[in-house]
């Protein structure tokens, strides 16, 4: 089975969008233009745009509103008279409603949305720091598979660049080479990234099919030999440059001691006496 028909599948389901930076995709052109900030926590959309007024003044709009079945609708409101660079404390206010919108999520990444007096354009989660290229997936990852299998999960950290395959732009692996990940550009997995476990052999372990947005992933799995698909939760834990990721993991090590408190500690230990 393809990745398209395991996608095609979750159109029944709901989706929680990512947190973050979305554009309408139609209005990416590398220039000042239109975006939008989305945040849903529960069934509460939150999302401010940024825009412009028709006399070309910038401003700002804040929607609040429940989702449902994937779809929220709510007015754009705007505000006026807050706090400036430099100035006392000072409250916005309401300044009325440029109308209703109306936005529906096709997945946790992509969606459409209408504004006042517009047509409906897709919209999707804007990666500006992780193109489809091989460096965009260097770092730490944690795949988690779960399903009628029982649950596998492998911590990898992706290092090494191999070279595209036939299908691929550019394979990257593991250091010892036994785990490694590609953008596929063409063929049937052609839009997500597949990823292979294999043993020292040369024999495949176990396949990865998913789609990931910045650090966080879902898809598939599945073991060789079986035809059973596992569903698949990845989430970057470093970014390529060894960053930590999460609200508290932290990259950086504590600062290492002198390697002569280490034979210290080592000669204080072995005169302890201590028994296997």
């Amino acid at each position: 089975m393809t990745a398209a028909l395991v996608w095609g599948a979750g159109a029944a389901y709901a989706f929680m969008p990512q947190a973050g930076t979305w554009v309408v995709t139609s209005e990416v052109d590398g220039k000042p233009g239109r975006g939008l900030a989305i945040d849903v926590q529960n069934d509460t959309l939150l999302m401010q745009m940024y825009a412009y007024e028709s006399n070309s003044q910038p401003t700002f709009y804040l929607a609040v509103g429940n989702v449902k079945d994937n779809v929220a609708t709510a007015p754009l409101m705007r505000y006026t008279g807050g706090r400036f660079f430099g100035s006392n404390a000072r409250s916005g206010v309401e300044a009325g409603s440029a109308g209703n919108m109306t936005i529906r999520f096709t997945s946790g990444t992509t969606g459409f949305v209408q504004f006042p007096n517009e047509p409906e354009k897709a919209i999707a989660r804007f990666q500006f720091g992780y193109p489809a290229q091989t460096e965009s997936l260097r770092g730490f990852w944690v795949f988690n598979s779960i399903g009628s299998e029982g649950v596998y999960t492998d911590v990898v950290e992706l290092t090494s660049a191999l070279g595209a395959t036939a299908n691929g732009n550019g394979l990257l692996a593991s250091a010892n080479g036994l785990f490694g990940c590609e953008h596929q550009v063409r063929g049937n997995l052609a839009g997500n990234v597949f990823c292979v476990k294999i043993n020292n052999s040369g024999t495949v372990l176990r396949s990865y099919v998913m789609v990931y947005s910045v650090n966080d992933g879902e898809g598939y799995s599945v073991t060789a030999g079986s035809s059973s698909q596992q569903m698949l939760l990845i989430r970057r834990i470093t970014d390529p440059r060894g960053t930590g990721t999460g609200l508290v993991y932290k990259s950086d090590e504590a600062p290492a001691a002198s390697p002569a408190a280490l034979v210290q500690a080592l000669e204080h230990a072995a005169a302890q006496g201590l028994q296997p």
